[in-house]
């Protein structure tokens, strides 16, 4: 879809008012990218505009127009898209303030040479003499060399004459701002601004925030954002002493040197003092972002979380993981979406007209040809129909067996794709009770007794059970979480012979010790920031980018938390988890995907000519609907696709083995607003839809399986595999009655249990306490006696000791 939304009009007047601070607005709905062409749009006449674009958008959400989404999942999106998010549309202006305060500190000491024609004793010299100039107490002064470092920080990109030029030189001016300890004095400051009551009393009191009302604390955000952004960058090209800079840098972010507690704590404070309305100018979006590569740089991302588990298996003496599943998952290809019901009558429609072909004349044909079998008036009633209702027509025909409706297929790099066997591309995974509960049934079967938790007797039963116990046997995984759940019930059981638990300090464990105490609070603030996107989405493209950007920072940073905390410690994921439920997580991010999903990826809220490094190195072109959409042929939007992918894994961490909270789905009626989200085709997304999918089939009714077949075989395919699941019949012993709060509480409880006995060391059990039974030892003790008590010792002595008689004869005995 190369297209922006159909409605150019409205932009380009808007546009117009000013080339530096445009006001955007998009009158176009939620920012959904429709395959039109400036040729087209000029042969509209207004009013049928509009009709275009309806229709349009019926087709782009029809299987024909669903092409393969070329879309690779990582950690983060190129850095020059990383570091354009960071700036809205409205401060263009203030590049050209940045300079202007960054020159009139160089030409004092500087007279005339430029940035990039002195060397490094020079550099490093005007460096400390900005973080010298930081410490003043005139607000205004101390602003002025807060925006002469933003310079530096952005590359002085007066001086460069391309995008890679200022890139270079934000990398070496970053290094050297972090040499000369330019970030602690930038946390300090930002304490400053945090702790400014006077500039938050005010905030409180306006009717509107403007951009005025933060623009301290943007500019310190904006720096340490770009310090952290850029050095995270790993580049094999960097000098020996830039790495060593890089690694302490990492360990001194996540550990809690800046007043006592990790720079992301002090975010996460941020965040909670923002959603209370204590502190309403806090610009979210560059807190967000800064507390997201924060976490990402100092915990690691989605690669080092798999040498993390390879790592921690190994030290347990667990047998290694049986595949790379992000390997697998780059591997796969995203499958066509389900059919809607009328796409379904009109092919069957469509076969019988063909059936009688040589009878019909052939303008008939003709005009049966410019027909389109996949136009649907309403998709997503047509869905909740087949949902409910159809039961006969998915099974007569599906995309996937018809040659003549599949889209073409969009070839891979073949460097990228994994080759395995023919076969599913998941190892089935077998838990130690389900082998439990499969000997369990089949001695209660056969031979009328139980053993409990053996598994290891099997005599008296058929040869066949011999047979499926060494299959599932072979087939057994032991996660991490096991073992660790396992050593804390041991822990629980044993407190004085179990010994001292060694906890490794590490950035995680580090990470949740800082926000132990307010947890709680945090998921509660994540929450409602993304309550307040989800409140409003049609609004100008500069406020949709703005709200998109947030939603992908907070997804990020939930998702990475989890994954860690998961790693780290069972029970600190969670409580995390926990939390985020009791907070509505699962039906909040229900509804954020109850809307057109495919326009919200294939949303076009971006003006590249605007973005930075772009619009400080190019001449800025006359603001028209075309200059707008130069440079914009993505199929999709990156950002929202990972915003999408993100909170799906987030909802599949939050429900997996548990029943009550699966039971929230089916409740919740998730299972129609998943099975749209499968017409985008890119397969990691179609993956955690059918694994949500997967997990309430045995909920949903015969009849739902019935009239969902080719989503029943999307899910048998793509999903791994649970040897003993009955997961698409409906015969399990988990289709019971469920009480959510018998099932939360008993888990509230292990984990109250956990935190109180790791980290609650002031009201830990005076019963489990050392006691010291040696008389000579306790008298030798030393006692600090308080100094009235020493002034009054005579008194003391004679009312307590002397005056009171003693029986020595009862003592004695």
């Amino acid at each position: 879809m190369n297209g922006r939304t159909a409605q150019p009009n409205s932009r380009s007047s808007a546009l117009a008012r000013g080339h530096g601070a445009p006001k955007i607005m998009d009158v176009g709905g939620n920012g959904g990218g429709l395959p039109v062409n400036n040729k087209q749009r000029a042969m509209l006449p207004n009013k049928s505009r509009g009709d275009f674009t309806r229709n349009a958008r019926k087709d782009s959400e029809g299987l024909s127009e669903s092409p393969d989404l070329e879309f690779e999942y990582a950690d983060t999106d190129k850095w020059a898209a990383e570091l354009s998010e960071l700036y809205s549309y409205t401060e263009g202006p203030e590049f050209a303030l940045n300079r202007k305060c960054f020159e009139e500190e160089f030409r004092t000491h500087v007279s005339d040479k430029q940035w990039t024609e002195l060397d490094a004793a020079q550099h490093r010299a005007h460096a400390m003499r900005l973080l010298d100039s930081l410490e003043v107490i005139a607000r205004e002064k101390r602003l002025k060399v807060a925006r002469a470092i933003l310079y530096m920080a952005q590359g002085t990109f007066a001086e460069c004459t391309s995008e890679a030029e200022v890139q270079h030189w934000m990398r070496y001016n970053t290094f050297l701002l972090l040499d000369v300890g330019t970030f602690s004095a930038l946390v300090e400051l930002l304490n400053m601004e945090i702790d400014n009551s006077a500039a938050c009393s005010s905030a409180v009191r306006k009717p509107a925030i403007s951009l005025a009302d933060s623009t301290d604390l943007r500019v310190l955000l904006n720096i340490m954002y770009l310090m952290v952004e850029t050095i995270q960058q790993d580049d094999p090209a960097d000098r020996p002493e830039w790495k060593i800079i890089r690694e302490t840098f990492r360990t001194e972010l996540g550990s809690p040197i800046f007043n006592n507690e990790p720079v992301s704590v002090m975010l996460f404070g941020m965040v909670t003092k923002f959603c209370s309305g204590h502190a309403p100018h806090f610009p979210m979006k560059k807190v967000l972002l800064l507390l997201w590569k924060s976490i990402l740089f100092t915990l690691g991302g989605f690669e080092q979380l798999q040498s993390i588990k390879i790592h921690k298996r190994e030290e347990l003496g667990l047998p290694p993981l049986p595949e790379d599943s992000i390997r697998v998952i780059r591997s796969m290809r995203a499958a066509s979406p389900p059919a809607s019901a009328s796409d379904l009558i009109e092919q069957q429609q469509k076969r019988a007209r063909r059936e009688h072909k040589a009878l019909i004349k052939q303008d008939n044909l003709d005009a049966f040809n410019e027909k389109d079998p996949y136009k649907a008036d309403d998709s997503r009633e047509d869905e909740e129909d087949n949902d409910d209702n159809d039961n006969s027509i998915e099974a007569e025909t599906f995309p996937l067996e018809r040659d003549e409706v599949m889209p073409p297929p969009i070839p891979h790099p073949p460097s990228e794709r994994v080759s395995f066997p023919k076969g599913l591309p998941w190892a089935p995974k077998v838990r130690e009770k389900d082998i439990e509960n499969f000997l369990e049934s089949s001695r209660s079967k056969f031979i009328g007794y139980t053993l409990g938790s053996d598994t290891d007797t099997v005599v008296g039963l058929p040869r066949p059970i011999h047979e499926s116990i060494k299959t599932l046997k072979q087939h057994k995984y032991v996660s991490i979480a096991e073992i660790q759940i396992t050593k804390e019930e041991e822990f629980q059981k044993t407190p004085l012979s179990g010994g001292e638990e060694e906890v490794e300090m590490c950035s995680t464990e580090l990470l949740y010790q800082g926000i132990l105490p307010s947890l709680p609070q945090y998921m509660v603030s994540f929450k409602d920031s993304l309550t307040t996107v989800l409140q409003s989405m049609k609004l100008g493209v500069d406020v949709n980018r703005h709200k998109e950007i947030i939603v992908k920072a907070i997804s990020a940073i939930l998702l990475l938390l989890l994954k860690h905390f998961k790693l780290n410690h069972i029970y600190q994921f969670e409580y995390m988890a926990q939390h985020l439920v009791f907070a509505n997580c699962i039906p909040l991010i229900l509804k954020f995907f109850n809307q057109n999903i495919m326009s919200y990826i294939t949303a076009k809220n971006s003006i590249s000519v605007l973005d930075f490094p772009y619009c400080v190195v190019h001449e800025l072109p006359e603001l028209t609907a075309e200059s707008l959409e130069a440079g914009d042929n993505n199929q999709f939007c990156w950002r929202n696709l990972f915003s999408c992918i993100n909170l799906l894994r987030i909802l599949n961490k939050l429900t997996k083995w548990k029943h009550s909270r699966t039971m929230m789905l089916v409740v919740f009626k998730s299972a129609p607003i998943l099975k749209r989200a499968l017409k985008v085709k890119q397969a990691m997304m179609q993956l955690y839809v059918l694994k949500l999918l997967k997990v309430q089939t045995k909920y949903l009714g015969r009849q739902w399986r019935k009239s969902n077949m080719k989503t029943m075989s999307a899910i048998y395919q793509k999903v791994r595999h649970r040897l003993n699941d009955d997961w698409a019949y409906g015969n399990d012993l988990d289709a019971r009655p469920w009480d959510f709060q018998a099932e939360e509480c008993a888990l509230r409880a292990n984990i109250e249990r956990f935190n109180s006995r790791r980290y609650d060391k002031s009201h830990s059990n005076p019963d489990f306490m050392p006691v010291d039974n040696c008389l000579q030892s306790v008298l030798g003790q030393r006692v600090d006696l308080p100094e009235d008590f020493q002034m009054n010792y005579d008194l003391w002595l004679e009312r307590e000791v002397f005056s009171k008689p003693i029986s020595w004869e009862e003592l004695l005995q």
